[in-house]
């Protein structure tokens, strides 16, 4: 038997610790576990404008492999030689891409010819002109790729239906792992830093603050809840930064909402949040397969969700979480009263 390892290269531009680069590091990290072989061989490639982030330094205390090519702006055409360079010194069996622009890069770079290739598809977001225009090059990227790996069905039916052959894609749902239970007292630490009385139900929902998560909406119910319930103690504790927080925030004061909201902005450690919370939300119009709502699960929390992209694919309706239609807020509205207001439920 061939005992030469797989040499995979991943190319991932991050800036902190998302989905994708959570993926990155727990593939390492079973890779290191698995005891069958070929044994893995795995390196990190980044794009890097300025100084080392989050990311490049998780990626360096786990002891991957890290290549940074430095860039001048998004699409830096001067990185192509740098990736070249890369790849051969690398010599990956494998080149696996987690997004637009690597995915791209990729393929104007001929590169997918030098090793099998396989690129990541987390779905797409239509919030900006440039964005729309980076999906469309992505979708000429993908007719390069060996394999696609997508995280549901929708958007695998989504790249078939553009005339990728079906099967070169592959649906792989988001993992995570299980984590240890969190201490009552952190818990409650956290209650008390963030000035909520002990009486008042917290609705948690994370993510970053931007159109297609569906926040202006959650807040929208949160209104029509305080209307129909008014002495009913709740807050919202939303966590996530982005582009939408100016705008979120206004509609917010909009509503007179201020006293029921705390924008919690960006965490690194997320599990206080759901051990805390009595009830978690995502109001999203699209996804994939979201980690949050992984992590809800293992927090035991009650969710309501939507039914946009994998969601349905990870929970069930009135089995073990409420679904609503996305960007109906007044079915969001009354699922999360139904979960408040229902403790048996």
């Amino acid at each position: 038997m061939d005992s030469s390892p797989i040499r995979i290269l991943t190319v991932l531009e991050a800036h902190s610790i998302t989905g994708p680069t959570k993926a990155v590091l727990e593939f390492h990290r079973e890779s290191l576990c698995s005891k069958t072989t070929p044994r893995i061989e795995l390196s990190v490639l980044t794009f890097l404008r300025g100084d080392e982030n989050a990311f490049t330094r998780a990626i360096r205390a786990e002891d991957i492999p890290l290549d940074i090519v430095p860039e001048n702006g998004r699409f830096d055409f001067s990185v192509i030689p740098q990736l070249r360079n890369v790849v051969q010194r690398r010599q990956p069996d494998i080149i696996w891409t987690n997004a637009v622009k690597s995915h791209f890069l990729i393929r104007a770079s001929g590169l997918h010819k030098s090793a099998k290739w396989v690129a990541f598809h987390h779905g797409y977001t239509t919030t900006h002109w440039s964005t729309r225009l980076y999906n469309h090059l992505d979708r000429w990227s993908h007719f390069g790729a060996n394999r696609l790996i997508t995280v549901c069905e929708p958007f695998a039916r989504q790249l078939a239906s553009r005339g990728i052959p079906r099967h070169r894609i592959h649906v792989e749902h988001m993992p995570i792992r299980i984590s240890a239970p969190v201490p009552r007292n952190e818990a409650a630490a956290l209650r008390q830093q963030l000035a909520i009385a002990p009486d008042t139900q917290i609705l948690l929902t994370v993510g970053r603050l931007s159109k297609e998560k569906g926040h202006a909406e959650l807040l929208r119910a949160l209104a029509i809840i305080r209307t129909t319930e008014p002495n009913l103690p709740v807050c919202l504790v939303l966590v996530g930064d982005g582009p939408e927080a100016a705008n979120l925030k206004a509609l917010c004061a909009q509503l007179d909402l201020q006293e029921l909201v705390i924008f919690a902005g960006h965490q690194t450690d997320l599990r206080p949040f759901y051990a805390f919370a009595d009830v978690f939300v995502l109001p999203s119009h699209s996804e994939g397969s979201p980690n949050v709502l992984l992590e809800a699960i293992d927090a035991n929390l009650p969710i309501v969700a939507t039914t946009a992209g994998g969601i349905p694919e990870m929970v069930t309706t009135e089995l073990n979480a409420l679904l609503t239609p996305p960007m109906d807020v007044e079915a969001l509205a009354g699922s999360i009263l139904r979960m408040l207001k229902d403790k048996p439920l």
